[in-house]
């Protein structure tokens, strides 16, 4: 049983060299995010706050600190992509993270190809092995427990078409390591890539 613990209230701050908090929940999904602007100019991001949140209809919602070129293109356009980030894509996933002013195209800028969408007019990371295309269904503006609006938005979409790699589809089941998904650990440049699967039976 543990004898020690460090308390803190998160309104007065930490007290340690890095905030433990994304640490904690991790490791987590990335929102590599295409969106392209109401003048034509293409944007991709990775976001550390970002996951599935239904089945049916398939939502899924990322969390933008600031109202970032995705978050304002996505306002505009009301379509996104949702990208897989993957070990081989690692490094352009970061480079895409770069701070850049809406001008700038970040799939040119990592050196990626682009793939156009079916359902929706918004950009996809060609080399992923899955890519969702989606429709907003909600913009959030976030509030602390007091009702105080934050400079945090939330965005959830509908995936209205999924492109899968059939490669990563074996006796009709999608293999999730076979794509060598990265996950988002805590820390400012930890990653994680899942590498001890195990299995177990949900009750009923």
């Amino acid at each position: 049983m543990t004898t020690a613990w460090h308390f803190y209230e998160p309104a007065q701050g930490h007290g340690l060299a890095h905030d433990p908090l994304n640490a904690i929940v991790a490791p987590r999904p990335i929102g590599w995010i295409g969106s392209v602007s109401a003048s034509g100019v293409r944007n991709l991001a990775p976001y550390s706050f970002f996951n599935l949140l239904a089945y049916r209809p398939p939502l899924l919602g990322f969390s933008s600190q600031g109202w970032k070129d995705s978050v304002d293109n996505i306002a505009a356009t009301g379509v996104f992509t949702w990208n897989l980030a993957t070990r081989d894509l690692a490094e352009a996933m970061n480079a895409s993270a770069a701070v850049a002013g809406p001008e700038v195209d970040e799939f040119a800028l990592a050196g990626l190809e682009v793939a156009g969408g079916r359902m929706v007019d918004a950009p996809r990371v060609a080399a992923a092995p899955v890519s969702f295309e989606c429709r907003l269904t909600q913009l959030i503006r976030l509030e602390t427990k007091e009702g105080e609006p934050i400079d945090q938005w939330l965005v959830i979409g509908e995936a209205v078409g999924i492109h899968i790699d059939a490669a990563m589809i074996e006796d009709g089941v999608y293999q999730t390591t076979r794509a060598r998904p990265i996950l988002r650990g805590g820390g400012p440049s930890d990653y994680f890539e899942p590498g001890a699967p195990f299995h177990m039976r949900r009750p009923g």
